[in-house]
């Protein structure tokens, strides 16, 4: 049977882990040595609503002005209108209030703030991400301080699990990106230091026929060579982008990491956390409450200016899809990767969960979803959840699509060279601000995205212009599809 959202239930037969993914550091962190370089500190950082009283741990509910899809209530006039109340719209309206006064009014489509970071408390009681998991990683010490102002944060190791065929064809649960675990347990190795992986990785790579890398294969095969690329990274790419990767720019597939150690963190950074309440929290905090901030959500921005129906104001952010804000020109469409979500909730799985790892990555081409995603595993879950009172278990596997709400920008040379048509478009725009991944076709990583809404502010300080201080790709490659 179905439940009231229409999650299938299915029966779990085979052997399931004892808990969450954990180490003897704790829920949710990497090994001792490794745990040992993420230099956040368990509860740091401000929930000014749960310091109010605030208990809940449920997204807040936002009012029937902001939810009713109607501009009547709206202020009249604002110094900003943002379309999008993500997390680069969400920065420029509280910088632009905290230190400048200046009142916004953010405008989105959907029927919630926070865009593709926003989670919430489902039915059962475990806190799921409604657009894919989403993991805070950051090196950028400014951001880091930026973000401790809206939530507090517990520390957090992603790691990563992936089903892969070892050398028999027999699928096995290893460490991605590979380590020498994951090149001991599918290839029969006995590697054991840093120096007889290197070994390995030499006499697996393949050098580029031109000595630079063209494509995405070239670039995969030179980083990890034959056999780990045709496991792990061919079929995978295939599905996330419906392209090989012979048929994506080497960018894609360059940046593969080779780890030569046995740290199976899929990230690097000295922040690494999760808010301890939710994502949707720290929008909360940024926003509701400030008399300089109006939202209203519910609201198509395009419906609403050609019936001319959008208050005055001074500057437009615009954070949506740059070629939706210029279809008048008749030019042809960006190409994006969308996601669709299965899920599925698992009613009493032996020991409460369902797979090993918050994340399990099938790069086969014989599965056709890309991985498998179990929230249960994440240590901000809801006290009742931790405590084991919530019995079932709620997964959601993921499978890339052409269509549905854009993610990601597919990056190949016809792409690239029509955004830079786009791009002279908007720089042509004197009074709009075009900001965040969608309109700058660049996959930006939350940490990216809030460094680029935090610099774009300093522009108006230094400059009186909102306007980018690099461009997107200075900021060097996002994740990406996971």
């Amino acid at each position: 049977p179905a439940t009231a959202f229409g999650r299938q239930r299915r029966p779990v037969s085979r052997s399931m882990p004892s808990g969450p993914f954990a180490s003897e550091v704790g829920v949710g962190r990497a090994e001792p040595e490794w745990a040992a370089l993420n230099k956040v500190a368990d509860g740091v950082g401000k929930d000014r609503i749960f310091n109010n009283g605030e208990t809940s741990e449920r997204p807040l509910d936002l009012g029937t002005d902001v939810l009713s899809g109607e501009l009547g209530s709206a202020p009249k006039k604002v110094d900003l209108l943002i379309v999008g109340a993500g997390l680069s719209g969400a920065v420029i309206a509280e910088r632009c209030s905290k230190e400048l006064g200046m009142t916004s009014l953010i405008l989105d489509v959907r029927d919630h703030i926070g865009g593709n970071v926003y989670d919430y408390v489902e039915e059962h009681g475990i806190r799921t991400s409604k657009y894919g998991a989403h993991l805070f990683h950051t090196k950028f010490d400014r951001v880091w301080e930026y973000v401790q102002r809206f939530s507090e944060w517990i520390p957090f190791d992603h790691r990563v699990k992936g089903m892969v065929p070892d050398i028999n064809g027999a699928k096995q649960l290893v460490p991605i990106p590979p380590t020498q675990e994951t090149v001991n347990t599918l290839f029969g190795e006995t590697i054991d230091s840093e120096a007889k992986m290197q070994t390995w990785y030499d006499g697996q790579r393949v050098k580029p026929p031109c000595g630079e890398a063209t494509n995405g294969e070239e670039a995969a095969l030179s980083r990890v060579g034959p056999l780990l690329y045709e496991r792990i990274f061919k079929h995978y790419t295939k599905k996330q982008w419906d392209k090989y990767p012979a048929e994506l720019d080497a960018s894609v597939l360059m940046r593969l990491p080779c780890r030569t150690s046995t740290d199976d963190r899929y990230f690097s950074d000295e922040w690494q956390a999760l808010p301890k309440r939710g994502y949707t929290r720290i929008f909360e905090n940024m926003l509701l409450d400030d008399p300089n901030i109006s939202i209203r959500l519910n609201v198509d921005f395009f419906k609403a200016r050609a019936e001319g129906k959008l208050p005055e104001y001074g500057m437009l952010v615009y954070t949506g899809p740059i070629d939706s804000y210029f279809v008048a020109q008749g030019m042809p469409k960006l190409e994006y990767r969308s996601i669709r979500f299965e899920e599925i909730w698992v009613e009493e799985p032996e020991d409460g969960f369902y797979q090993e790892a918050m994340v399990v990555n099938h790069p086969s081409a014989d599965v056709p979803f890309t991985r498998i995603v179990e929230y249960k595993h994440v240590p901000n879950q809801p006290q009742e959840v931790k405590e084991g009172q919530v019995k079932g278990t709620l997964i959601a596997r993921e499978y890339s699509t052409a269509h549905g709400d854009p993610y990601y920008p597919v990056p190949n040379p016809e792409n690239r060279a029509l955004y830079e048509r786009y791009r002279l478009l908007a720089e042509a725009e004197s009074e709009v601000c075009f900001v965040g991944r969608l309109a700058s076709y660049k996959y930006f990583n939350m940490d990216q995205a809030i460094l680029n809404a935090l610099e774009i502010y300093d522009n108006l300080k230094e400059k009186g212009k909102l306007e980018p201080k690099r461009r997107p790709e200075d900021f060097g490659p996002g994740d990406g599809p996971k």
